[in-house]
C-alpha cells in the first residue's frame, strides 16, 4: 500500500500535502520529476518506474495526487540540444504516466481525462450552469464585428483565455475598440463583467473551503502588479444551497479536489466564473489557515487504508 506524490518538491501544494502525509505516518512515495531523464517506465503486464536504479512498483500504489509539470520544460531538459534522445525521452515518461494514472484502479487526485475539462471555458460553463450557478453573459468570437456589438451591448466587458492557459484577466473598453482586429487570430472570449465579491472554494472530497477575496483589482492574483493592495482573505461560510451546487459541479466534472471561483453580487446572486481542476490552494492556506494540504492528505490516506477504488476507472472486461 503506497499513496503516490508525482510532480516537483517546489511546488507548494504537493509539498503541503507531502508533509501533511508523512505527519500521519502515511506510506508516501514522491517521484520528483527533476529526475525524469534518470526515470525508466516499464508500463503493461506489470507497471513499474526505476529511478536512478531503483525499482517502484506502481501496482503497489493505492492513491496518487498528481502535480506533474511539463517535463521537457524542466531546466535539465531544455539544456538539451531541440529533437534531442533526452526531450523526447522527458515526453515519452509524461505520456506513459498520465496513461497510466488514467488507468490506475488506484485513488487518483485527479485523473488528467477528467482535468481536460479546463481546456474548454465554454465547456465548463455549461456545467457550470447546469449545477444550478449563474453564468456570466460570455461570447467566444474571432469575429470583430461580433465582438464590437458584444462590448456595445453590454459597455462593461472583460477578456479572458479561452483555454485552460493561465491569463490575466482585463477590461475591455471602448479605447480597445481598434484592437478588437486582432480576434480575427484565435478564439477570443468576452464575458459582460459581473459586480461584486469573489469567492474561492476547494472542494476536497466532501469537505469545502470557502475563501472571500477582498480586492480593488480587476483580477486579484496580479494585484500588486496593477498597482492594488494586496486581497484580503478571509475564511466564510457558504449558504448551504451554494455549498450543494460545488459539490454537485466537483461530481459533474468528476474532480474530487477543484478550486470553484465564484462572485457574490450586491444582491446576493452568485455567479461561476470556472473550476480549476489542479488548484494552488496553498495561497489561501497561508492567509486563513484553513487545513486544506490536511484535508487532501485525509482523503489520500483514508483511500489507501481503504483501498478504495476510483469510480473514475473502469475495468476491462474479456471478450
Amino acid at each position: 500500500m503506497t499513496i503516490l506524490l508525482w510532480g516537483l518538491m517546489r511546488d507548494l501544494p504537493l509539498a503541503a500535502v507531502h508533509r501533511q502525509l508523512r505527519r500521519l505516518d502515511a506510506p508516501v512515495r514522491f517521484l520528483d520529476q527533476r529526475l525524469v531523464l534518470d526515470m525508466a517506465l516499464d508500463i503493461g503486464d506489470r507497471d513499474s518506474v526505476h529511478v536512478r536504479g531503483e525499482e517502484f512498483d506502481l501496482d503497489a500504489v493505492h492513491a496518487a495526487y498528481l502535480r506533474p509539470h511539463e517535463s521537457a520544460r524542466l531546466p535539465a531538459v531544455l539544456a538539451t540540444p531541440p529533437g534531442s534522445p533526452e526531450r523526447r525521452h522527458a515526453v515519452h515518461v509524461d505520456q506513459a504516466l498520465n496513461a497510466w494514472s488514467d488507468r490506475t484502479p488506484a485513488y487518483v487526485l485527479n485523473r488528467p481525462r477528467a482535468a481536460t475539462s479546463n481546456g474548454s471555458k465554454p465547456y465548463q460553463l455549461r456545467a457550470v450552469a447546469a449545477v444550478g450557478f449563474r453564468v456570466p453573459h460570455t461570447l467566444v468570437t474571432t469575429d470583430p464585428l461580433r465582438a464590437a456589438e458584444f462590448l456595445r451591448e453590454h459597455e462593461d466587458v472583460i477578456v479572458k483565455s479561452v483555454s485552460g492557459v493561465r491569463s490575466r484577466v482585463r477590461r475591455v473598453g471602448r479605447s480597445d475598440a481598434d484592437r478588437l482586429a486582432d480576434v480575427a487570430n484565435c478564439p477570443t472570449q468576452f464575458q459582460r463583467r459581473v459586480s461584486g465579491v469573489d469567492v474561492r472554494v476547494h472542494v476536497v472530497g466532501a469537505e469545502l473551503f470557502a475563501t472571500e477575496i477582498s480586492s480593488a483589482a480587476d483580477d486579484y492574483r496580479y494585484a500588486r502588479q496593477l498597482g492594488c493592495a494586496e486581497p484580503t482573505l478571509t475564511e466564510i461560510d457558504l449558504p448551504d444551497d451554494v455549498a450543494a451546487r460545488c459539490r454537485a459541479l466537483s461530481a459533474r466534472l468528476q474532480l474530487p479536489v477543484a478550486g470553484i471561483d465564484l462572485r457574490r453580487t450586491p444582491d446576493g446572486e452568485w455567479f461561476c466564473f470556472e473550476v480549476n481542476p489542479s488548484p494552488g490552494f496553498t495561497y489561501y492556506e497561508s492567509s486563513t489557515g484553513q487545513p486544506i494540504a490536511a484535508a487532501v492528505a485525509g482523503l489520500l490516506a483514508a483511500a489507501a487504508l481503504c483501498r478504495r477504488r476510483d469510480p473514475l476507472h473502469r475495468e476491462e472486461v474479456p471478450a
